[in-house]
């Protein structure tokens, strides 16, 4: 699958999630938990998404097999049964439909992955792994041993000067503020503890 990389507004996407299992209830929650609508469809479901579906208005669950209209509405569709032939009728039912669609036992019926994911505050690092998701996950756990809360705090920082640089003074004064503190040395800077002391010059 040749890739594009893109991420999403949580907000605006409508998703629905069949297979309530392990892996059907990471993906519905992590849905969730970025702003999505979420509905799962499965004959049972996994504790965990019991449970967050009585705390969490946008995440519905519907007791029963999957039918073919129940793609309805949804904007990303991820087909995570144990079923074979039913992850297979989910990913043609979407894709017949034009919609985004991720098939968790055969990447390539779908037409997107979801990545291994890190966050350090607004720092977001993806990998994906060639339809290998624990290398994916060695990788991306490898990566957030360095990108901690150091990075977490350079992001939040340089996106608070480029509100008030653009606000105050123009977007050529941000492009050459940014140009002098995300140069070649940026990561050494930050890890080093100097990025800070840089950005106090230009605040």
């Amino acid at each position: 699958m040749s890739a594009y990389p893109v991420m999403l507004d949580g907000a605006a996407i409508a998703a629905l999630v069949v297979g309530g299992g392990r892996v059907g209830a990471r993906r519905a929650l992590a849905l969730a938990n970025a702003g999505a609508r979420v509905r799962v469809v499965a004959p049972t479901f996994a504790d965990a998404l019991r449970e967050a579906a009585t705390r969490s208005p946008a995440l519905t669950l519907t007791a029963r097999a999957y039918a073919a209209g129940d793609v309805a509405d949804a904007t990303l569709v991820v087909a995570a049964t144990s079923s074979r032939e039913v992850n297979a009728r989910v990913a043609a039912d979407a894709r017949a439909q034009g919609r985004l669609v991720n098939v968790v036992d055969a990447p390539g019926q779908g037409n997107f992955v979801a990545a291994a994911t890190h966050r350090a505050g607004d720092l977001v690092v993806a990998v994906s792994a060639g339809g290998v998701p624990t290398a994916a996950a060695r990788v991306r756990d490898c990566l957030a041993a360095r990108i901690d809360a150091r990075y977490a705090a350079a992001v939040a920082a340089l996106a608070a000067l480029r509100r008030q640089t653009l606000r105050d003074r123009g977007s050529a004064a941000w492009r050459e503020a940014a140009d002098a503190l995300t140069g070649p040395d940026f990561c050494a800077a930050v890890e080093s503890g100097e990025f800070l002391a840089r950005l106090a010059v230009w605040r």
